[in-house]
């Protein structure tokens, strides 16, 4: 058995967030660990758990589905009761919808994540781990960007998610909750929804002629889906980590006319590509360059990304070409 796997054997933790790509897939590698997982998911009338749905039964066994919103601190709490490790990752996240809806996005990101930190002070867990995104530094002012970078909330999004981590250190410093804030660059794998950049790009090249998009110019560092679960389970289990921020990304980055060659490459014919005015984020909220700087990842929870981008784009491709049936019902998570 390994040390990771001997760490997580028979411990509870709860996973917020738990529907959508990333917490599906943490929660699966949990399962896979031997923990016993909560799943917080939100509430709809349908009582859909969103992606864990796509999880093989094996997976599912054991996972206790809890229905709710961070809104709602009873909620919260009695959800984390019990747990000795926390993952928080429920957060409205799509950009466009911050800018029609900001004040929902602020309520669920903002008043979410305090209810998460007041619920882990008063239960007192061992572990809160809570999400952030590199769209909370902005177009980088320097580069690569480290976790010294000013915060530029340049959407009502990644405003939000700012306020989230303020709250996060402040609780750190103030109550000293055991919390430590992860920052992932742009993460991607199967089961991406529809609406992020790479599962759109293959969407259009396996079923059209033309690929439309935004902008072309704007530069993005993109993650594997396995090694972003990776970085939340080392920064979990990591002693002496309390109250850091760590990014997790390549260090590398790509134009995205250059990311919509690669895919048009794997695609393996002829695809046309135009810029659709619609895809475009306002002029002082496009984020035009997000690279990481990852050393203090490396030094301080020892990760470091296994997963190119080339292999990354193939296994997304594959799946996305073996699930279209998904894409084209303009399936959103």
């Amino acid at each position: 058995m390994s040390s990771e796997q001997n760490f997580w054997d028979g411990k509870s933790v709860l996973v917020t967030g738990a529907g959508g790509f990333i917490g599906s897939h943490l929660i699966e590698k949990l399962v896979e660990l031997g923990a016993r997982v909560r799943a917080f998911v939100r509430y709809n009338s349908r009582n859909d758990p969103g992606l864990l749905r796509m999880l093989p039964l094996s997976r599912l066994e054991g996972v206790e589905v809890i229905a709710g919103d961070l809104r709602d601190l009873p909620a919260i709490q009695a959800a984390m009761r019990g747990t000795s490790h926390v993952f928080h990752l429920g957060a409205l996240i799509a950009i466009p919808y911050s800018y029609l809806h900001p004040a929902e996005v602020v309520e669920t990101n903002v008043i979410g994540t305090l209810n998460m930190l007041l619920a882990a002070r008063d239960l007192g867990v061992e572990r809160l781990v809570h999400t952030s995104t590199s769209e909370v530094y902005g177009t980088a002012l320097r580069v690569p960007i480290d976790e010294s970078h000013p915060l530029q909330g340049q959407s009502p999004y990644s405003a939000s998610k700012i306020g989230a981590d303020k709250l996060a250190e402040s609780f750190y410093l103030s109550y000293n909750l055991p919390v430590v804030t992860l920052r992932p660059f742009n993460t991607f794998g199967p089961r991406q929804s529809a609406r992020a950049v790479i599962p759109a790009l293959i969407t259009q090249a396996l079923t059209r002629d033309t690929i439309r998009l935004g902008n072309l110019e704007a530069r993005r560092d993109f993650t594997y889906v396995s090694d972003t679960v990776a970085g939340f389970l080392r920064i979990a289990q990591t002693p002496g980590v309390e109250g850091q921020t760590l990014n997790l990304g390549t260090g590398v980055e790509i134009r995205i006319g250059a990311l919509v060659e690669k895919i048009c490459a794997l695609a393996d014919r002829p695809i046309q590509i135009e810029v659709d005015p619609e895809r475009l984020r306002p002029e002082k909220s496009e984020v035009q360059r997000l690279i990481s700087d990852n050393r203090l990842a490396l030094e301080r929870i020892g990760w470091s990304p296994q997963v190119t981008l080339d292999e990354g784009l193939r296994r997304t491709f594959e799946w996305i070409q073996e699930h279209q049936d998904l894409y084209s019902k303009g399936y959103v998570v």
